[in-house]
């Protein structure tokens, strides 16, 4: 951590009860994805801040810290691997200890973002580690911040934004009630006939798509790869946003409908092709039992979207409805589908690469921040945009991986791709195409066969970097 520490504080935890069971199946998700990542896995820590409200001292924001503990059971459970699997084994006492910085130039919260992300870049030990790291960031003597990095095999975005909701609620001292549902319960739960039969649905809805679809996110072979090879390109947008929200009314589906949309339909003119079919990262939370639950219940759902011959109108609503099939497909034992999903490879020679991606880390789906903006046309809202580049996790191997940020004021997305298949100046292009079509669309309704002229094959990118 580049801001050094000036103390530490512990913190003593004493929940209701300690236990064994297996993994839910959000757990066994994210259980393979960490050990098939290895010391990669770090990209799939969770870095989060929490201000502190009203003028609180240091014990207050321990014993709130405490609380937190000591309700979510998540929060407090190692995984280890036994010879009948994986198991998540919940401890009912224990200790964190809590670094304390000073804050920064860049204020409080500031200081807490950009130790959040320090502190996510390193592996946890899930045998042995408690499932999250913390920092108290003070200033004028009084902690003002707590920067967090969470394993997501704890917790998911919208873990996170529950704990959000409560964390005031935990500094006053209100007398809140105990959850009435924890990752034990939704373990046994997954273990009966009822999700068993859900599981088996979901599976033939994926066994069909993969059948028929591609063997390859892209058909053209790679090229010459750039050094790093898996780059991410970011883009910081409020006309992005404002245009989702206004297309999302209009429309009356959400705002991540709308950008599963844009990108569904960026990469498959990207790819050259009439259908995308990319995997989309969801909460799984229709359940009202999960819906309060602290702990990672997401899976992968699988989206298949023909783009039609009219308008981009219609693809958002082609999208939602799209978008809902798969999340209706989305609860499975994550190691029957890849049982079937290796069977599948025998059959068809290879196993089909489904390594697109659409992940929305909001909790809410929301910008409660987003700033005020009159007029029809946007497009003068573009030129603030902001478009960066920065390196990827080491390891980390997907050919497009599209992801909403969480900040509340600005559409922040992101594209992580492998350059062996994209280049930078594609991947630039196709964010700022997203942008475009839906700043265009709030004015008209452009025509799909008009994407390509706003992004450039990618096969044809690669072939022209190969010549130089």
């Amino acid at each position: 951590m580049t801001t050094p520490p000036m103390a530490t504080a512990s913190v003593r935890f004493s929940g209701t009860r300690d236990g064994e069971a297996p993994l839910t199946w959000g757990q066994r998700l994210m259980w393979r994805a960490v050990h098939l990542m290895g010391p990669s896995q770090s990209f799939l820590n969770c870095p989060w801040v929490l201000p502190v409200h009203g003028r609180r001292d240091l014990p207050t924001v321990l014993g709130a810290l405490r609380r937190m503990l000591e309700r979510h059971e998540s929060l407090r459970t190692t995984f280890v691997d036994t010879p009948d699997g994986p198991v998540q084994r919940v401890a009912s006492t224990g200790e964190l200890t809590v670094e304390l910085v000073r804050s920064g130039p860049e204020g409080p919260l500031g200081t807490a973002a950009r130790i959040a992300d320090e502190l996510g870049t390193t592996v946890f030990e899930h045998g042995a580690d408690l499932p999250l790291r913390c920092v108290i960031v003070l200033a004028d003597g009084r902690p003002r911040a707590l920067a967090f990095a969470f394993s997501h095999l704890a917790v998911d975005f919208q873990a996170l934004s529950l704990l959000s909701a409560e964390w005031r609620a935990l500094l006053r001292g209100d007398a809140l009630p105990p959850p009435p549902w924890q990752p034990m319960e939704q373990a046994a739960l997954e273990r009966e006939e009822p999700f068993l039969a859900r599981s088996r649905r979901s599976i033939r809805y994926w066994r069909k798509v993969l059948e028929t679809v591609p063997l390859e996110v892209f058909d053209h072979p790679p090229g010459e790869p750039e050094e790093p090879r898996f780059i991410e390109v970011g883009m910081e947008s409020v006309a992005l946003a404002v245009a989702a929200v206004r297309l999302a009314e209009r429309l009356t589906i959400s705002t991540t409908s709308v950008l599963i949309a844009a990108c569904a339909t960026v990469l498959a003119v990207a790819s050259d092709r009439p259908r995308a079919v990319m995997q989309l990262v969801h909460s799984n939370r229709r359940d009202p039992r999960t819906r309060p639950l602290v702990a990672t219940v997401g899976q992968d759902a699988l989206l298949v979207l023909d783009l039609p011959e009219t308008g981009f109108t219609d693809t958002c609503l082609a999208a939602h409805h799209s978008a809902l099939m798969a999340y209706r497909n989305a609860h499975y034992d994550p190691f029957e589908m890849r049982a079937m999903r290796e069977e599948i490879g025998r059959i068809r020679g290879s196993e089909p690469d489904l390594d697109a991606f659409f992940n929305d880390r909001r909790g809410d789906g929301t910008w409660p921040n987003l700033p005020r903006v009159t007029g029809e046309d946007l497009t003068p809202l573009t030129a603030k945009t902001r478009t960066y580049v920065t390196n990827a996790w080491p390891g980390v191997r997907f050919k497009a991986f599209f992801t909403l940020g969480t900040a509340p004021d600005t559409g922040r997305l992101s594209l992580i791709i492998d350059t062996a298949y994209l280049t930078r100046q594609t991947a630039t292009a196709m964010l700022r195409a997203v942008e475009t079509l839906l700043v265009r669309t709030c004015t008209e309704d452009v025509p799909i066969a008009a994407v390509k002229d706003l992004v450039p094959p990618a096969e044809a990118d690669i072939a022209l970097r190969s010549r130089r």
